[in-house]
């Protein structure tokens, strides 16, 4: 078995650091670099603080909260950026949201640094000497709750990105926010939360809000490889509803009646055709998928209703717009035919995930020096979704994903994000706070003369 808690060499990354730093890709903007007397203690402020980072990530992954249920984990954070002694450290923010805000030594910008605090309700199975046997309520349900999408890596990361810039405060030009979201993966039920009631609640506003963000998010590519991809990113996300209204009857005589099942089935195998033969795929990849499908309760009763449960996943707002009014169609036209009612409810879960190609050339050269040039690579478009893509319609972003996975693992065998065995080698987390660092003390010295 792989060494899961290994711990990188910080006098290989530092050397491969300073050999990569004026490399970049052709035609990438070059911002000035920190002079070195400055680098130097900054870069062992870093790799001071990886043992600690690990700490904070292990615990956090043995305490794991559902979304909007992150009370200890947000107590944990406040108690943690207190004793750093920001300037401000505010919480309650969107339910359970921690913001924490540093000013530096020197004038500059406010940007701002996010990372997600919320599990899944997932039933752990990494056999990790730290793993979680919490649980949490879902769905009015008891369930095993687990860090499987690396939350708590992400929390960790700022965190020690949040303890370095402190301790460097006097060469720090400008202020940073340390944004601790819940909710990424959606609040339960019908509440508000995530990344859209923070900005709701004026995260976005005010003299002192940010003018750029970053957020990173770990993915089972190579241990300490950067992935981004210019303009569109991660796919927008819709949960669909569909309820189908038929005529109860028995089984044994369906004339008699309205059958929502073969309905039901008729409407999500049309579904699937709306991508390739109704919408302008050139424009964006598209996906439906119908997850969920309930309705009957025995072999010989053709029941009322069905219910449909779905995901719509999109890179384009005018493709979004024309499948939604195409789903609609399909669904009603079917309905109609059998003789049943329909119902279809689309709400927004997150847009898509967009990353400012202006930005992105800017800070490209921070990238290189954080995981070395080698190490950072231009990636797919992900048809995952993130609300990260919410700030991102306020003010320019950048969102990352950060290689966790073992290389001695052949890719196609790695756990991906949710699964019950997801784990991360844990030397990418300095690439990770390295990244967080640099994007705050590069970018006031890189914007455009």
């Amino acid at each position: 078995m792989p060494n899961r808690y290994k711990t990188a060499s910080f006098s290989a990354l530092k050397a491969r650091l300073f050999t990569t730093a004026g490399l970049f890709c052709a035609g990438i903007f070059t911002a000035s670099l920190p002079a070195q007397g400055a680098e130097q203690p900054l870069q062992a402020a870093i790799a001071a603080s990886e043992q600690q980072v690990i700490a904070w990530r292990r615990h956090f992954h043995q305490h794991p909260e559902l979304s909007n249920r992150e009370f200890e984990t947000a107590k944990t954070v406040a108690a943690e950026l207190r004793k750093l002694k920001l300037d401000k450290v505010e919480t309650g923010i969107a339910h359970t949201g921690v913001v924490g805000t540093l000013v530096g030594g020197k004038p500059g910008p406010v940007i701002a640094l996010r990372a997600d605090m919320d599990a899944l309700p997932v039933a752990e199975q990494t056999g990790l000497p730290f793993a979680s046997t919490a649980k949490g309520e879902y769905n009015g349900a008891e369930v095993p709750v687990m860090h499987a999408c690396g939350h708590d890596a992400h929390v960790a990361m700022l965190l020690g990105a949040a303890k370095v810039l402190a301790e460097q405060r006097a060469q720090l030009a400008g202020t940073v926010k340390f944004v601790f979201q819940p909710a990424e993966e959606g609040p339960p039920g019908d509440e508000a939360g995530g990344a859209a009631l923070m900005i709701d609640e004026g995260l976005l506003r005010g003299k002192d809000a940010p003018e750029a963000i970053l957020g990173l998010h770990v993915w089972p590519n190579d241990a300490g490889e950067i992935t981004y991809r210019a303009g569109g990113f991660m796919a927008a996300a819709d949960n669909l509803a569909i309820t189908v209204t038929g005529r109860q009857t028995h089984g044994s005589s369906p004339w008699l009646g309205v059958d929502p099942i073969y309905t039901a089935a008729q409407i999500a195998t049309a579904l699937q055709g709306l991508p390739g033969r109704h919408l302008d795929i050139t424009r964006g990849p598209v996906v439906v998928t119908i997850g969920s499908i309930h309705g009957g309760v025995r072999g010989n009763i053709i029941p009322d209703t069905v219910t449909l449960a779905g995901t719509l996943r999109t890179f384009d707002m005018a493709v979004r717009d024309d499948l939604h009014e195409k789903l609609r169609q399909t669904v009603a036209s079917i309905a109609a035919a059998n003789g049943a009612s329909v119902e279809v409810t689309i709400t927004e879960a997150a847009p898509v995930t967009v990353n400012d190609p202006a930005l992105l050339r800017r800070m490209m050269p921070t990238l290189a020096r954080a995981a070395g040039a080698e190490r950072v690579q231009e990636g797919p478009a992900i048809t995952g979704a993130e609300d990260f893509g919410y700030f991102e319609q306020h003010i320019p972003g950048l969102f990352l994903h950060l290689g966790v996975g073992d290389p001695d693992v052949p890719r196609s065998e790695r756990p991906a994000n949710h699964s019950p065995f997801f784990d991360i080698e844990e030397s990418a987390l300095i690439t990770g706070v390295r990244t967080l660092v640099g994007f705050a003390m590069d970018y006031p010295a890189s914007a455009p003369q």
